[in-house]
């Protein structure tokens, strides 16, 4: 999938704790790769909107975010990390990205129109909205992930599903990302807010908000909220979700209220059964029973410093830029070992 990421709103039912980074020390996460580079996109940028570009004009905001950011997480908490990439769509998903599409094309033309005023507060909304990640943009992650000794995996269908079932499997500790799809595919663990850090742009309200990383456990929400894996599912479908449409004006509170009351969306009331247009068993398979990669490899290997150094400076990064990464790279490598994952599991 390329252009703009997408997900369940549950956060209103979903307890979850604020922890520090040292919490994360030393642990595996998998990534949803293009949540990461959406968001990469996102907050790295001009404060016209524009995004930063290497000489010849293309966008390497994305890459600004991998490099910068991750290596830290890498040298200063000694955490590893696993990218997943999306398959392709299932077909209904398809719906979902054209909607998305059209809010883009939407979004492109405000900030365009905002430049024009010099509305730079604007514009900086509206380009946070009208970005797109494109196929190019993900290649050149891939390559600069193998660059850095990271792992990619390309995931069947959802990088979440693939993510949650990579976890399960025990080749990490938890997934990471800004969604909560994960929880629906059986994410036992998930870590949000990890690879940002300062403040997240909410565009609809034209404000910042702090960030704070998040740890959400599948077994404790279903406990808190007293339901289980399947209820939470249902839940999803009933406010919508990538795969379909939900009851119009229906919120997760409610919702939750409602499938605690009657067990199902089979035993709920004719008014909210005849508003759901979807295959409810077919929604309910894509998240409970996910197509998976399961011929994925995990191999994290040595990083190629000098290789990353010249890329970078193609790129158009500075000396000082380039520098900086280096020596993050090169403060980590000696304590790491390439066999396996080891010590990173504990």
């Amino acid at each position: 999938m390329y252009g703009t990421v997408m997900g369940v709103r549950l956060a209103p039912i979903i307890p979850r704790k604020i922890i520090s980074f040292k919490f994360l020390r030393s642990k595996v996460i998998a990534l949803d790769a293009y949540g990461e580079l959406y968001q990469f996109l996102s907050v790295i940028r001009k404060p016209d909107g524009t995004p930063f570009t290497a000489p010849d004009g293309s966008i390497t905001s994305h890459i600004m975010g991998l490099v910068f950011r991750v290596t830290k997480l890498m040298s200063d908490y000694g955490m590893r990390f696993i990218f997943v990439f999306d398959g392709p769509p299932h077909p209904l998903k398809l719906k979902t990205l054209e909607s998305r599409r059209r809010q883009r094309e939407k979004a492109y033309k405000e900030w365009m129109d905002a430049l024009k005023r010099g509305d730079y507060e604007t514009a900086f909304s509206k380009a946070t909205i009208a970005l797109k990640l494109t196929k190019d943009m993900a290649e050149e992650a891939k390559v600069v992930l193998k660059l850095m000794g990271i792992p990619v995996v390309e995931a069947a269908r959802d990088a979440e599903a693939q993510a949650a079932y990579m976890v399960r499997k025990g080749d990490a500790w938890a997934v990471g990302s800004k969604d909560y799809d994960s929880l629906l595919y059986g994410a036992p663990i998930l870590v949000r807010y990890i690879t940002l850090t300062g403040k997240e742009f909410l565009p609809s309200k034209g404000t910042f908000r702090p960030l704070l990383p998040e740890l959400i456990v599948l077994e404790d929400v279903l406990r808190e909220l007293e339901i289980t894996r399947e209820q939470l599912v249902d839940i999803a479908i009933l406010i919508g979700t990538d795969f379909n449409e939900g009851v119009k004006g229906l919120g997760p509170k409610t919702a939750l209220k409602l499938i605690k009351m009657y067990g199902c969306i089979e035993r709920l009331p004719k008014t909210y059964r005849e508003k759901l247009t979807c295959d409810v068993d077919e929604v309910r398979r894509i998240f409970l029973e996910p197509e998976v990669n399961e011929n994925y490899r995990v191999g994290f290997h040595a990083p190629d410093v000098d290789g990353l150094a010249e890329f970078l400076r193609v790129r158009g990064f500075s000396e000082k830029r380039v520098k900086t990464v280096v020596e993050r790279l090169k403060r980590i490598t000696p304590t790491l070992s390439y066999g396996g994952l080891g010590r990173w599991m504990k």
